[in-house]
This record gives structure tokens, sequence and C-alpha cells, in this order.
């Protein structure tokens, strides 16, 4: 479990505040969209006078939420300002709520895409948080304040959400890890949705085993003591989703193929005919889920809103019902396909993003053609209702790059393990 001493949460919560508060006025509003320190002192002195809750697994551990998951007491933004004047919630979200039953200590309220629905990250109305690594290259999105928490050290985790990406780009693109669970292992109740097909709630850490300890708080379930995989027999996932890759990323894949055989992993190259088109059905659901989730919002969103974003929801409009049908039909098809070919491979691999984190100014220039970049690989998982875990694959390179295991729904514990042990020998 996450190595965290409960006895000093109060000393832990008052260096993380005072590592906060030192940051320049606008970071640190590119970051968190609400930041109460005296509310986090008081949940970590709670912690240290409660002896139960002291020994739960996640004690002490520092937990930054993406702003769209409710807290008690707070108002979910879900990063637009059209929902700042609403009612604050009147219970945590379920995520959040098994987070602090195991002793987590949520550390802020951090920022998004506006409605979670953008891959790069970028913010009109909170500011665009800076990449950890460079500061002029995006974060990605859209849990991109999570990710920076994580990565400068204010928090131990984040949790975010993912409808195409939203853990796994900005982990990868931070140097971090991340992970997706299957849709239905984490309960989305008193979280803002963006698509009920899609949506599914995930943390970023600096380590697999780290996101494990997580994932089994946020799904309640334990890794199966029969689930350690021997002999990995694992699918390279050829065609479009290792295709177009900068040269970082094309260098960095191949390394890590090539270190992870040595240490007996069994690649085969594998085609996925099931993605045919995926982009396409992804577009018309979630923009028509969203557009059902918005619609008394979008003249507000006219005025205030992020353009963007608008223009991602409208799209719905030029759909038809049997556009819509379709989609959902290809949908089950290809979750079906996907299911089937468990039978052959433990897992998949492929590089989490086909590029290094482009510039904030180039996403501003170029935002539709470089934020379906990011989006491309992740949402490939999100449309086979897969599971999937992103590691750091750039050993000491300023830019981040991102494996990503996945495999079909249900295999979440399957892929944690193989992505730890794939952890293992990278950072060997």
């Amino acid at each position: 479990m996450t190595d965290i001493s409960p006895a000093g949460a109060e000393d832990r919560a008052r260096a993380a505040i005072d590592r906060a508060l030192a940051l320049a006025p606008d970071k640190r509003a590119s970051i968190f969209t609400s930041f109460d320190a005296a509310r986090i002192m008081d949940d970590a002195r709670a912690l240290d006078a409660d002896p139960e809750r002291s020994a739960k697994p996640l004690a002490g551990v520092l937990i930054s939420v993406k702003d769209l998951f409710d807290e008690t007491g707070i108002i979910t933004t879900a990063g637009s300002t059209i929902l700042a004047n609403g009612s604050a919630a009147i219970r945590d979200a379920e995520a959040v709520r098994r987070l602090k039953a195991a002793g987590a200590i949520a550390f802020g309220r951090t920022t998004m895409s506006e409605f979670a629905y953008s891959g790069v990250g970028l913010n009109p109305h909170f500011g665009n948080p800076s990449n950890a690594l460079d500061p002029a290259r995006i974060t990605g999105g859209s849990t991109s304040g999570g990710a920076v928490t994580v990565a400068l050290g204010l928090a131990d985790m984040a949790l975010g959400s993912d409808t195409g990406g939203s853990v796994r780009i900005p982990a990868t693109l931070n140097g971090l890890s991340g992970f997706k669970p299957t849709q239905a292992s984490v309960p989305l109740d008193g979280a803002f949705p963006l698509s009920q097909t899609y949506d599914s709630i995930g943390p970023l850490a600096r380590t697999i085993g780290e996101c494990a300890d997580a994932y089994t708080v946020l799904s309640q379930t334990q890794r199966p003591a029969a689930d350690t995989v021997r002999n990995l027999r694992i699918g390279i996932a050829r065609g479009l989703l290792t295709e177009g890759l900068d040269e970082q990323v094309a260098r960095d894949f191949e390394i890590a193929l090539t270190r992870l055989a040595a240490a007996g992993f069994e690649f085969e190259d594998v085609d996925l005919p099931m993605l045919e088109g995926f982009g396409g059905v992804n577009r018309i659901i979630v923009a028509t889920e969203a557009h059902a989730i918005h619609k008394d919002r979008l003249g507000a969103l006219e005025k205030v809103g992020d353009r963007r974003v608008l223009s991602r929801i409208r799209a719905a409009e030029t759909f038809g019902a049997s556009d819509l049908a379709d989609a959902y039909a290809r949908r089950r098809n290809a979750v079906a396909a996907f299911e089937i070919m468990k039978r052959d491979f433990d897992a998949f691999v492929m590089p989490t993003l086909p590029t290094v984190a482009p510039l904030i100014a180039d996403v501003e220039a170029d935002f539709d053609r470089l934020n379906a970049l990011m989006l491309r690989n992740p949402s490939a998982v999100n449309f086979l209702d897969g599971c999937a875990a992103t590691l750091p694959m750039q050993d000491d390179q300023k830019l981040a790059t991102g494996l990503t295991i996945f495999a079909p729904g249900g295999a979440d514990w399957r892929v944690l393990d193989i992505a730890r042990q794939a952890q293992d020998i990278l950072a060997a």
C-alpha cells in the first residue's frame, strides 16, 4: 500500500499547503479552482485524532479532487463559470466518500477543461495550467490541474475522470502514471457527467502501485491472488494506434518493447479491425449525450462559455437519430469483438499518445487537430469499454511519453499487475 505515515497527517498537510501557497497566485489559480487551506488542516487534524481512520489503507494520503466531483458544502463548477453560482453539494460524490473513508485527505479542487470536454486542458476561465516539465506546453486534459498537483509534489494522488483519455493524457504529458478502470467498476454518483456511455473515474499518481492502491478503494475490490500473470503474451496494437508517431515517442516505444521483451514479455503484432471509424462513433455519442446534458445552458455558453467546448457540444445538432442508433450499434459490436480477443492475449500495448506535449500556442492556433491527436489513442479504450494503465517510458529525457497497457473490460487487476511489472522493468 501507499507508504504514508498517518501519524503526521497535520504536518504533511501543512507542508503541502505551504508549497501550494508559495506558487505565484496566477499559477495557483490555473491549478486549483478552490483551495481551502483551513478545511484541509481540519481534515488532517481529524485524521490524526481518529485511530480507526488512521489505520485505513490511504491514511494521510493527499488527493486533489477534480472540480466535477461533489464535496459536501462546496459548489461543483466542472471548470465553468456558468455553474459557479449554483448550490453547494449536500454530500460527497461516492468516489470521494470512499477515498475519505479510507483515510485520504482531499487537497483542493483542481482545474479542468470546461465540462471535461477536451483532451488538451485549456480553460479560458481559470487560465491554462502549464506542463510541469515545460511551462510552454500543455498539461493535457481534462484532468489538467490534477496532474500538475502530483507532478509538482503538492498532492500524492489526483482523482480524475476519463471519458476519452482525461486521466491518461495529462498523466502521460506530466511524466506520471494513470489508470482508467472498466467504467462499471467505480460508481459515477456525484460526478458531473459528460457522457453516460463513456465516463469513468480513475487516479493519477507517480507509480502504478499507487494507482492500484487508489483503485482498491474506489472499486472496493482486492487484487485476486490468482491474477498474477506469467509468460505474458501481449499484442502490439499496430495500425492506426501506432501511426504518425513523433520521433521521441517512436524511439521510446521501441526501446520499451525491447527492454520488456528481454525481461520475458512475449509480443506479437496485432490488428484491431473493430476500431475502424471509432473516432466518428465517439464524436456522435459523446456530443449527443453532452448536448442533452447542456441543452438548457447553450445560451449562456454562447455568452461566457469556452467557444471550443460549445462547438463540440453543438456538433450534435448535425446528427440524426439514425446516426446515433448506428453509432451505439457499432460500439456494441466492437466491444463484443474485442472481448473475443482476450482468449489469445493477456493484454495489449500502444503508445499512450502519438506525440510529446504540444506547445500551448500551437494548440490555441490549431485546437481541433491537436485536440483530436491527443484523444486518438486513449479514446480507443473508452470506445472498446476497456481498462488501461499508462506509465512513463521516457527515461531521463526532458519531455514525457507514455506506454499504455490495456485490455477488455473486467481485466482491471490483470492490467494493473502487468503495468506494475512493466514499470519495475523500465525503471530498473
